[in-house]
């Protein structure tokens, strides 16, 4: 396997899947917060990211199963405040500003 072999949810080769609902607006960053939230699930399957646009920023909003809550948002919030850092670090590599909202 080479470095530039594509790999399924990869953040640097993007699914189709991952593109599907905000298409253009912050592919690399939507795909990198679907990506490390099914890391972090126990139920991957129920991972959904919305992307829309408000104003100058892109904001994501993240669903996760109820029971995986609070592993996503973690102690103090510190686990939803790295994935909001890294999120805005890849949306500054689409030109954007991002805001990450994870809903219940």
């Amino acid at each position: 396997m080479s470095a530039f072999d594509y790999v399924e949810g990869d953040v640097n080769t993007l699914d189709e899947t991952v593109t599907n609902d905000g298409g253009d607006l912050a592919p690399t960053a939507q795909a990198a917060l679907e990506y490390l939230a099914r890391s972090l699930a126990d139920n991957p399957d129920a991972v959904s990211v919305e992307v829309r646009e408000r104003g100058d920023k892109v904001i994501l909003s993240l669903s996760v199963d109820k029971d995986d809550m609070g592993r996503l948002i973690g102690r103090r919030g510190r686990t939803a405040q790295a994935l909001r850092s890294l999120v805005a670090a890849a949306g500054a590599r689409d030109g954007v500003t991002t805001s990450v909202d994870i809903l219940d």
